[in-house]
Parts: C-alpha cells; structure tokens; sequence
C-alpha cells in the first residue's frame, strides 16, 4: 500500500473515537469504572497512531503533492451544486490531527484517575471521545459543510462537558451561556456559506484559492468577516468570549481539552483554511489583527487579578489565542499553527497541573489560601513551573520561539501598533502566570490559617471535583453535585471545608500527562527554529499557504523584536517577584490587587462586560423579546396569516351562495357570462 492509499483512510480516524462514544453510552454502566475510562484512551491511542501514520505517508510525498483528497460519497445533490462527503489530507489537516489525538490522549489518560469514583464516570468517556471525534471530524473535512458538521459537533459536546455536573445551577448556566453563545458566532460561519454558495458555487477547500483571485475585494471581505464571526464564538476573542471563563464548571480535564487541544483551536483551524479571502481583502486582515490584538491586551489585564486559579488560565487562553489571530491577521500563518501547538502544550500541562493543585488540597481553587505547595506537589510544581516559563516567553522554552515569532512578523509587516500591543500583553503574561505559580508554590502557606479558621462554606471558584473520596482515600459525605459559590473578584478568600489535612500530591496517572506535556512545553521551540532550514513547521505547512504574500524579515527586525519580547517578559516576572515573592502577608490582601485600585476592580470585574450583557438579556433584551412574541409574533405575524385564512374563507362562503340549486339563477349567470363574452368579441374586432 502506497502513501497516497494510505491517505484515502484518514477518515477512520475520527472514527475510532466516535466508536467509543457509542460504545460507552449504550453498555457504559456495564463495562463501569476504570474499564470505560481504558476504552476510551485505548481508542484515542489508535487514533494518534493512525495520525502518526498519516504523518510518514504524508511527508513521503514530494513537497508540492501533499495534498489528498478522497471523496467517499456524494452527500448533497442538488442540481449543478452538491456537497461530498470526503477528507483532505493535507499539512494543515495533519498537524491539527497530531495535536488533538496527542494532546486528547494525555488528558484522556489524566481523567482516568482524576475522575475516580464519580457516579457519571462512563458517560463523562463518551462524551470526551465524542468531543474529539468532532473536533477530527472538523479537521479532516475536505468541504466547509462537513467541517462545520464537526463544528457543530464540538459546540454540543461543550455544552455537554461544561454542564456535565449538572445540578450544579453554575455549572447548567455556563453551559448554556456556551451553546448559546457560540449559535451567535455560527450565524456568521452559515452566512458566509450562503455567500460563497451564492458567488462560485462550490463549498470544497481546494476551489476557495482559484475563487478568491476572481471574486472582488467587497466579496472577499464579506466572506472573510463572516467566517471570523464565526471564528470569535468557538475560540473566544471579543465581544464573544464571555463563555469560555464560565467554563471552568466542567471538570478540570474538560477544561483542559477545550483550552488545549479542541474547541478553541477551531476557529485558529478555520481562519487558515480560509488564508486565500484574507490575501484578497486587506480590510479584512486588519479587522482581524485588530480584534487579536485587543483580546491578547484586555484579557491579559483581566487574568493579572484574578484570586481563582482556573479562572487566571482561562483569562490566559483567551489572551494567548488574541497572538494567533494577531498572526493571522499580518499574514504570518505558519507562526499562528505553530503558536497553536506550543499552546496546547504549555497550557495543557498547565491546567491539568491546576486540577492536581485542586486535586490535592481539599476542592479549593482560590489562591489566596494557597502558598508553599512545592513541598507537597513536587512533581506538580515541577512540571508548571516549566510550563510558565513557556508561556511567559523565556528562551530557550517553547512559548518565547512561537510568541516572539508572531511578534516579529508583526514588527516585520509594518504593523507598528499591534506589535506594542502584542508586546504589552507579553509583560502582562509574565506577570499573572508568575503571581499564579508564586502564589501556589512558593511564598508562605496561606492555607494553615485557613485550617485554623472557623468552618464556613467553601468558596471554591465553583470547583470542578466530583471525586467524593477525600485526601486518604475513604468516601466523603460530600454531595459532588452540590452547588458552589464562584470565586468572586473583591470578595474575602475563605477556607475550604475539607482542609482538615494538609496538601497531597496527584497519582501517577494523573502525574505522568502532566510531565509529558511539560517535556513538550521545553522543547517545543525545535518544531520550528528560525535558524537556516531548522523551520520544519514553515517548511511543512508552506504548500498549504502557497501564494500567501508574507515578508520576510530581516535579521535587524527580528533581533528588535525577540529582544523587546524578552525584556518584557523578563521586566514582567521580575515585577510579580518582587510583589508576591514571599507570598500574601493577608490571604484577603493582594498587594498588586490594592496599589492598582480603581483599575483593578474595574479589570478584575472583566470590564463588566458579562455584567453588561447579562443585564442587557435580562432587562431590554427579554423585554423586547417579550414584545415580539406578544405584539410582532402574536399580532402581525399570526395576524397576517389569520387574516388570509379569514379572507379566504369569506371569499370561499360568497362564492357558495351561487351554488344553491336554482335553475333561473344559473341561466342568469350563463346569460351574463354570455354577453360578457360577446360585448369583448366586439370590441377587440373593432380595433
């Protein structure tokens, strides 16, 4: 078998994960805990050595033949315009399959232990196999049809993973705050189809570059824009981000897998599949320039103050996935993928080591009743602080190779502005991810004052741990469905109830995804050095992007840019040492926090956006909802309708009256009709 035979397979790779949703949720209960956990691994591991796989045969091919595309069957038939169903084997495809399966494999495996004892534990599997047979699903499609049937695919398993706890109300509420708030972005991504129907006919990846150099630049843009609507939902850049922080209800390796390797990435997948509209319309690349480089800067203040630890890193992903989109926006699409994997490796490791922080020390989330952690999650602590050293742009790790690069393609492109934005946000990185690892592991324990306080309820950032079993093993009376109070901005940290025992670390197969993602996260940056031919990403993905008009930057610009990059980053931990170096003297005092007043209550309350948006949905916006159901919908809409009903029914009853059986009054209608009839002979003959 051939490469190129190979190829043709690589739509039984999502398969393999969707088998093992079906599986689990029809004899779930039955196989029970851990076997249903192991299934659903074992299926993931198949599918990364399927991907691994695609990977060789791929990169058996020349350079400019990696490009496969196998239609399985026709799908949608409908006169001159149909859809297939197939898969596109691709650079593109094949890395975003690599990232999925190997990242989703290691959070897979964590789960298996996090998860431990959780009623729900062989559903929570199908969903999780199911969430990433989506996402493959959305990545091997050869047409944006089927991709965005994964699409939709990953917007239910979300809205099924973040909810998984559901009688939790903040877990219910967030997710349908992610449903929801994702079907508005989708409203973008199905105009855009609509469009691109409507001007060429055809929805296949492989027609939108020949198309794009025929349509105008107004098309062009239109398409663009939409597709980016559609892109600002799933991977949460302003104004649609407010979802993603309500996320962390689901459990902690939900949160992971969202983060890291699926949903978020999608939007980053899609706006490189549709590079060929952007290389048309300028406005349009610069609209999304703009809109990634404010969501890296607005989200990086937010995360600075944030007391929850999940929250903090959700802040971070929404400000790192603003690099990407900046990325895409001056044309550097190769350092936007390569910026995605670093991502999913330094931000993986980082939010499965919160969820063994969590883990460990009683459901507490808020970090401020934390502090010396080190001497109790060694490994933990290991393993994040390599991962902030990644995100936080320090060389040689993985984050300063794939940040700085989108920095000095910025630099190199002209685009002055987004480049000092972008730069601000990278001090900003390293500022809240060294207050999150100093106030976790270093500094004093803030959590023996906590145990010596009297017993209140737990403010736990509404914790994601369903496990009832407490820190030596023996079942909790604990309810896991039991609602909990969200970390609250301002609000006075309080202790958990379950400090009893001190901080303990994970089990080694929680430990052990941690550890390989923060090997990842060091040596990420050999994927694509800008050194000579060391650039195997760019080179690889570079016939993916062909006729992409990027610039090439000099040797003078790029040292500019890594070298304010650096200094930044650098000036960024130095000023979170200096503050949080020997930890919190109050756990309700955050020194940062107090000196930034009033900016901090106003960024540390997310600017009151969802506020905002919750009051507008509360108040005008259920109102006017209101008014068009009872006076637009009930009265003109119906009304309308009605009225024809009535209007025919009249006309349905006059026109009976004619049928009631009396012979003189039919041989009057004859007559009439008759002379009807004549009198228009006559005049016609007489023109």
């Amino acid at each position: 078998m051939n490469a190129r035979d190979i190829l043709d397979y690589l739509g039984i790779i999502p398969l393999l994960p969707l088998a093992g949703a079906v599986i689990l949720l029809l004899a779930g209960r039955r196989i029970g805990e851990p076997r249903a956990g192991w299934l659903a691994t074992g299926m993931m591991a198949l599918a990364f050595l399927g991907s691994v796989v695609a990977l060789f045969a791929l990169l058996s091919l020349p350079a400019d033949g990696r490009l496969q595309v196998n239609q399985v069957f026709t799908w949608i038939p409908a006169g001159t315009f149909s859809v297939g169903m197939g898969t596109q084997a691709d650079p593109l495809s094949v890395t975003w399959l690599l990232l999925v399966t190997g990242v989703g494999l290691c959070i897979h495996l964590y789960s298996i232990a996090y998860m431990h004892g959780d009623p729900l534990f062989s559903r929570f599997f199908a969903y999780l196999n199911l969430f990433a047979a989506s996402m493959l699903i959305l990545v091997v499609a050869d047409n944006l049809l089927m991709t965005f049937l994964g699409w939709e695919g990953v917007g239910l398993c979300s809205y099924l993973l973040i909810s998984f706890w559901y009688r939790r109300n903040d877990a219910a509420t967030a997710g349908k705050k992610a449903f929801v708030t994702n079907r508005v972005g989708d409203v973008g991504f199905l105009l855009a189809m609509f469009l691109i129907i409507a001007t060429y006919g055809t929805l296949e990846y492989t027609a939108m570059a020949p198309a794009a150099e025929i349509i105008s630049a107004g098309t062009a843009t239109a398409i663009a824009l939409l597709l980016m609507v559609g892109a600002m939902g799933k991977s949460a850049q302003l104004p649609l981000h407010l979802w993603l922080t309500d996320a962390m209800e689901g459990p902690t390796p939900v949160s992971a897998l969202i983060h890291a390797a699926t949903m978020v990435t999608a939007g980053v997948f899609l706006m490189c599949r549709a590079y060929p509209f952007l290389e048309v319309s300028h406005d349009a690349s610069v609209v999304i320039m703009w809109i990634g480089a404010i969501t890296a800067l607005l989200a990086g203040t937010v995360a600075v103050v944030q007391p929850d630890i999940k929250r903090a890193l959700a802040y971070s992903t929404i400000s790192q996935l603003g690099y990407m989109f900046l990325a895409i926006g001056v044309g550097g699409y190769e350092a936007a993928v390569f910026m995605v994997l670093c991502h999913a490796f330094y931000k993986g490791c980082l939010f499965l080591g919160a969820g063994s922080v969590i883990h460990g020390n009683g459901d507490n989330q808020d970090m401020r009743i934390m502090g010396r952690y080190r001497k109790f999650l060694p490994v933990t602590a290991f393993a994040m602080v390599i991962a902030w050293l990644a995100i936080a742009g320090i060389p040689p790790f993985a984050g300063f190779w794939a940040k700085d690069e989108i920095l000095v393609e910025a630099y190199a492109h002209g685009d002055y502005g987004v480049w000092i934005v972008g730069t601000v946000a990278a001090l900003l990185t390293a500022v809240y991810m060294t207050r999150l690892i100093f106030l976790t592991f270093f500094g004093n324990a803030r959590y023996e004052a906590a145990d010596a306080a009297p017993a209140v309820p737990v403010v736990s950032g509404g914790s994601d741990e369903g496990d009832p079993a407490d820190a030596d093993g023996h079942d909790g009376d604990e309810d896991p469905f039991e609602d909990h109070p969200t970390v609250v901005f301002g609000e006075p940290p309080r202790p958990s109830r379950l400090h009893g025992h001190r901080p303990h670390e994970s089990p080694v197969l929680m430990l052990v995804p941690i550890l390989v993602l923060a090997g990842l996260s060091a040596v990420g940056g050999l994927l694509n050095l800008p050194f000579g031919k060391l650039d195997f990403l760019h080179q690889f993905l570079e016939p993916v992007f062909e006729g992409a008009k990027g610039v090439k930057a000099t040797t003078a610009q790029k040292l500019t840019a890594e070298g304010l990059s650096v200094l930044m980053a650098l000036i960024g931990v130095s000023i979170a040492l200096l503050v949080y170096r020997r930890g919190l003297r109050s756990p309700d005092r955050d020194p940062l926090v107090d000196r930034l007043r009033p900016v901090s209550t106003l960024t540390g309350n997310a600017y009151y956006w969802d506020a905002g948006v919750t009051r507008f949905v509360g108040g005008p916006g259920e109102r006017g909802a209101s008014w068009l159901n009872r006076v637009f919908d009930a009265r003109i809409i119906d009304g309308a309708v009605n009225g024809t009903a009535w209007l025919f029914q009249w006309a349905g009853r006059a026109a009976s009256r004619v049928q009631d059986g009396y012979v003189r009054r039919y041989a009057l209608g004859i007559l009439l009709g008759t002379v009807a009839v004549l009198g228009f002979v006559l005049l016609w003959a007489g023109r």
